[in-house]
């Protein structure tokens, strides 16, 4: 659903808060995609760690996510500071933040696995978790999450540090723009929200 604004500037109290806010790249129309991720959950996916070790996502249903594409030498890198601090503050609730580093934009994550682990753990003191490199644009390489998320939403960041928050039942729930600090009033209520509804049994 488009609704032609630069960020999700309200939230509409669904009970599955199922709204998506068009201010990213908007993916290619692909309708072979749009048909093999529908009603699929975020959940059933699986990945590699920034350690190169295989995650299944499945570690993570029945929580609220938010997944962000990360980089080290953006101007928005800072927002690692506030993405932790809305990490522990909701963790316990049942929220995870997944980082997924990005180098699509301004060649903003040059580095490899181990520069980027200790530039997040020593400058930032992140402590969600973080995944290997990834490429978000639409396209050949494209990672199969970003995929996902694009034929889901009709939405792909057009920048580092784009969010999508998941529901408890991996369902894409709505999709924040880079420049939506982690402290905006709008992407908080979402993550209450989400995390207000019943875990799927």
């Amino acid at each position: 659903m488009a609704f032609g604004i630069a960020r999700l500037s309200t939230i509409v109290a669904t009970a599955t808060l199922s709204l998506f806010a068009l201010g990213g790249a908007t993916p290619t129309d692909d309708a072979k995609a749009a048909e093999k991720w529908k009603g699929v959950s975020f959940y059933t996916l699986k990945t590699k760690s920034l350690d190169g070790k295989d995650v299944d996502l499945k570690d993570y249903n029945r929580k609220v996510s938010l997944v962000v594409n990360v980089a080290s030498k953006c101007g928005l890198t800072p927002q690692y500071t506030g993405l932790e601090k809305l990490y522990g503050e909701f963790k316990d609730k049942g929220f995870v933040i997944l980082g997924f580093p990005c180098n699509d934009f301004g060649n903003q994550e040059p580095g490899s696995a181990e520069d980027i682990k200790t530039f997040c753990s020593t400058k930032y003191n992140v402590t969600f978790p973080m995944f290997a490199k990834v490429q978000s644009k639409a396209g050949e390489g494209q990672s199969e999450i970003y995929n996902y998320l694009g034929a889901r939403t009709n939405s792909l960041p057009s920048w580092n540090f784009g969010k999508y928050l998941i529901g408890r039942d991996g369902q894409p729930i709505a999709f924040f723009e880079s420049k939506v600090k982690p402290d905006d009033k709008d992407l908080r209520a979402a993550i209450e929200k989400a995390l207000a509804a019943p875990a799927p049994k």
